[in-house]
């Protein structure tokens, strides 16, 4: 599932892009007919990201509002002044990288720009602006909303590292030290903390030496507060690199300027390799039906 920083970077996207143009929705799959025309040929404000919820505001008081989920993934394409990633979500086709190819800037490879292609597969929905298009495939969460319907939305999910607001170390320090719960599964749970997932959960545990299965309720402030700073840390540096890096470059291959994909993580799908630090199995476990990875020697 795309982690938050995709989500932010999606939003990034939209606004950079198609925001303040007037845009047309539809949805060529046909299950978001009555959706799409709710938002049809109005101007798109605001793209905005919370965790892993997406929203795009119009101009007549509606939103687009989409969860990527496990499958759901973003397509773009336009002229020569598209600029961005042609693909963002999941599948990932490298990785946790985002894709990019000549068709973000031509439509097709080695044509100019004619408008969009005609839609590939279940195509949910389809926008449309005078510059490119954005096609939107597989998502769990595909809605035109109020922004009541918003807040609502927001309103059961926790702070975002991402947004990092006055007062919400705080507050994820409060929901954390409530729980009795393991703070490997705390992490995951999107009513603590907005927008973490599997890979960042596992990271930055390794990274701040916590045992995945301490209560939240176990942890002192300082180590709760640490585990926000660190998670901000490596959420910011991945809506910067489009992708997951947690490792310095001190362990990267002698003369490359970015991480292979196998040295990207500490821990992460690194199951039954010689710990980074110390030497030791990495171990894998199955904790709230989705796996698990953590150092034994660094996290006790």
């Amino acid at each position: 599932m795309p982690e938050g920083h995709s989500i932010h970077r999606l939003a990034r996207q939209f606004q950079d892009v198609f925001a303040g143009q007037v845009l047309e929705v539809s949805s060529p799959q046909g299950r978001f007919v009555a959706g799409a025309a709710l938002l049809d040929r109005h101007e798109l404000l605001e793209a905005t990201a919370h965790g892993k919820q997406l929203f795009l505001r119009f101009d007549h008081g509606l939103l687009l509002h989409v969860h990527l989920g496990l499958y759901g993934a973003w397509s773009f394409g336009g002229d020569e002044t598209f600029r961005g990633a042609s693909s963002i979500g999941a599948p990932r086709r490298i990785g946790e990288r985002e894709s990019f190819s000549q068709e973000a800037g031509t439509g097709s490879l080695g044509s100019s720009y004619a408008g969009p292609p005609e839609p590939v597969g279940a195509v949910r929905v389809r926008l449309v602006a005078t510059n490119g298009w954005a096609d939107l495939r597989g998502a769990t969460t595909c809605a035109t909303i109020t922004e009541a319907e918003a807040a609502a939305v927001l309103a059961r999910l926790g702070p975002d590292p991402l947004h990092n607001r006055p007062g919400d170390r705080e507050e994820f320090v409060r929901r954390l030290l409530r729980r009795k719960t393991a703070v490997g599964l705390l992490l995951m749970d999107q009513a603590v903390v907005a927008g973490i997932g599997n890979i960042y959960r596992a990271e930055v545990l390794f990274r701040q030496g916590v045992d995945p299965w301490t209560p939240g309720s176990s942890l002192d402030p300082e180590t709760a507060g640490r585990l926000w700073d660190d998670t901000v840390t490596a959420m910011s540096d991945g809506v910067r690199d489009g992708r997951i890096v947690t490792t310095p470059s001190a362990l990267w291959s002698g003369g490359n300027a970015e991480a292979l994909d196998g040295e990207a993580h500490f821990v992460y799908k690194r199951q039954g390799q010689a710990c980074r630090r110390c030497g030791e199995a990495v171990g894998m476990a199955e904790l709230g039906a989705r796996k698990l990875y953590w150092c034994p020697g660094c996290q006790n």
